[in-house]
């Protein structure tokens, strides 16, 4: 089994292995799989930009010739060098390449596939993890200790320090998805360049401005039965520029948090035990909310809300240029449903 776990990941990704050149990135987080995809294919090539060195490709069209997988993998580049290919996976089966090039020999080519949330026995997972030439690199919400690293890694780089109670609203504020995590880091810390210490005032006036204010009043909304909030605030953020995908993406964090409170919620823990508790944790304007969610959604009410999202997620990536309309429609659907109580 390759399947890698906490530091082998960080130890592979340090130094890929150049006896598993087939790679598999999966996993509800994204941006992580987006983050560690771009480090692989930067360290695979002398030049990530040369169409030369690197090729990319669709996985549903892969998957009308999964053979061409093979053949490009083995080409042998013009002008010699290290060759680096990169494949976005959608939802047709393409897994029939990969299992070929898993079986074969490949010099001076890197393989990166980049999938979602794939199960333990879809055929790319199965076929990664039972390989000895591949690698499969599960990518998850980052826990507490993922996100007190990335927080210290970047104001490293920045030269600031960051005061306790600055660093324990940011913690709350982040989290999810690696790359939107990274994004808000940056802002905050060019806002506080010059000053030495990254203060409470900045996170607020950066960080909770960006998630509050553009995704947690339609997900509140959403799961609050309010659909009137959802149609305007959706609306908001679309005129800002806020892909439907990101909105969907916190939908999906939301309602699994909301699952897993709730199963703790029908084992016998008080609500306002898991408000207060737990990672992450909630900023204290969207508590009021979870609570009526808590209060009025069962496991089992959820666990149909979860596919839902799913769905859309998927449909979303098929057909991108509906996106913000399926987006709109799950939620709204969503807030309808919520407002049928028990």
């Amino acid at each position: 089994m390759v399947a890698l776990r906490g530091k082998d990941i960080d130890a592979f990704l340090g130094r890929p292995d150049p006896a598993r050149p087939l790679i598999l990135l999966y996993g509800p987080d994204t941006g992580l799989v987006r983050e560690r995809a771009d480090a692989l294919m930067a360290s695979a090539v002398d030049n990530p930009d040369d169409p030369f060195s690197v090729v990319k490709l669709d996985g549903d069209e892969l998957a009308a010739e999964p053979s061409r997988l093979v053949d490009e993998a083995m080409t042998v580049p013009l002008f010699g060098g290290r060759r680096a290919i990169r494949v976005r996976a959608g939802s047709r089966n393409f897994a029939s390449g990969v299992e070929t090039l898993s079986q074969m020999t490949v010099r001076d080519c890197r393989i990166v596939i980049e999938a979602g949330d794939i199960r333990p026995d879809s055929p790319l997972r199965k076929i990664c993890e039972k390989a000895t030439t591949a690698a499969a690199i599960g990518c998850y919400p980052d826990t507490e200790r993922d996100l007190a690293r990335l927080i210290d890694e970047e104001l490293r780089v920045a030269a600031l320090r960051i005061a306790p109670d600055a660093r324990a609203s940011l913690m709350a504020l982040l989290g999810g998805d690696r790359q939107a995590s990274r994004n808000e880091l940056r802002k905050l810390t060019l806002f506080a360049h010059g000053e030495g210490e990254v203060t409470l005032d900045h996170v607020m006036a950066v960080v909770a401005d960006a998630s509050e204010m553009k995704l947690d009043p339609i997900v509140d909304g959403a799961f609050g039965g309010k659909p009137d909030v959802v149609e305007t605030e959706f609306g908001k953020a679309m005129i800002a520029g806020t892909y439907p995908g990101v909105i969907i993406s916190a939908a999906q964090r939301h309602a699994a948090w909301l699952h897993k409170s709730a199963l703790a919620v029908a084992s016998g823990t008080p609500v306002s035990s898991i408000l207060e508790g737990g990672f992450p944790r909630l900023h204290f304007s969207r508590k009021p909310s979870a609570e009526m969610a808590l209060r009025n959604f069962s496991p089992a009410r959820l666990l149909p809300i979860i596919d839902q999202l799913a769905t859309a997620a998927l449909d979303m990536r098929k057909q991108t240029g509906l996106a913000a309309a399926i987006a709109q429609r799950t939620l709204l659907s969503i807030a309808v449903n919520a407002r049928r109580k028990g």
